[in-house]
């Protein structure tokens, strides 16, 4: 079911909300949790889509912050249009839709405020263009965890330096997300024999994956090795990351995927092995997110300390043409 609520007003929501509740039968004591999404007007669909999938597996209810892209252009009359969905329009969610226009759009903490789920934690979500600081924004402030995606950035590596300048316990990015089956495998294949230390690391991925460059510092972090990282060099394979190469004295530990969704695992002395591993959506990025509400201290490290460790690496590792 959706309800338009146009020129309209919290109080005039929040009273709607309970109409809805009381006439249909929708309730909000099952919900875990408040999921605020901060997009522009347009752009809301895809984000709503994978916050109703990931709430099948966390019932919550789900905020929308919808505000134009160039408020300095915006002259038009302050003015807030609403949208009400539940029931099958909604997943196990119940969805607000905010779409603030002129003066109104100012005070995106003061829109959500009276929406929140009482006694629930925040989590705000940035799927586009993410605020200077996520710490501080107007919504950042209300938020246990704050989630941006460093691919929806205008440069991605650039934001990746940034986001480790302003990081904050509480912050993570979808970049480090879509590493969570790249980061087990390659975990896994560190836990068997021979068990000879890693001397060296070679990550490859697209020039517009983030993510690859979190893995490089990943391993630089936890493997204390010089990593190089190597951004478009290969014409064919996939989006995202291409592969990863880990030198042993007995030899090397190759883990590509040269085509979409399928890695090819090929270790000295064993045969080579085709490994699922695709490209992850934003409803399983966002899902995995929701599972946890307390700050990711490993994802923090590597923002922080791995990155840094990664561009003043040893001689010889770091980026290469």
């Amino acid at each position: 079911m959706i309800v338009d609520l146009p020129a309209t007003t919290v109080s005039n929501i929040s009273k709607a909300l309970v109409k809805i509740r009381e006439e249909g039968g929708a309730v909000a004591l099952g919900r875990v949790l408040t999921l605020v999404i901060a997009t522009h007007l347009g752009q809301e669909e895809e984000a709503i889509e994978a916050a109703n999938d990931a709430s099948r597996e966390h019932p919550m209810r789900v905020i929308v912050v919808s505000t134009e892209e160039d408020r300095e252009r915006s002259k038009g009359d302050a003015r807030l249009d609403a949208q009400i969905r539940v029931g099958g329009d909604a997943g196990a969610s119940e969805v607000i839709v905010l779409r603030a226009y002129g003066e109104t759009a100012s005070d995106e903490e003061g829109l959500v405020t009276g929406l929140l789920l009482p006694d629930a934690p925040v989590v705000v979500w940035w799927p586009g263009v993410a605020p200077e600081k996520a710490s501080t924004s107007p919504l950042g402030r209300i938020a246990t965890r704050r989630i941006t995606d460093a691919s929806a950035q205008p440069n991605p590596q650039e934001f990746l330096s940034h986001l480790g300048k302003t990081y904050a316990p509480g912050d993570t990015d979808f970049a480090w997300t879509r590493l969570t089956l790249w980061r087990a495998q390659l975990a896994a294949v560190l836990d068997q024999p021979p068990y000879e230390p890693i001397i060296g690391v070679d990550v490859a991925g697209a020039a517009d994956s983030p993510s690859t460059l979190l893995l490089a510092a990943w391993l630089r972090l936890q493997l204390q090795v010089p990593v190089h990282y190597d951004l478009a060099s290969r014409a064919i394979g996939s989006g995202g990351i291409h592969g990863v190469k880990m030198e042993r004295a007995s030899g090397v530990i190759e883990l590509e995927r040269e085509v979409p969704n399928v890695a090819r695992l090929s270790q000295p002395g064993q045969p080579t092995h085709d490994l699922s591993l695709p490209r992850r959506s934003l409803r399983d990025c966002l899902a995995e997110e929701l599972r946890r509400l307390d700050p990711d201290d490993l994802y923090g490290e590597v923002i922080t300390k791995g990155l840094e460790l990664l561009e003043t690496s040893d001689e010889g590792a770091g980026a290469r043409a």
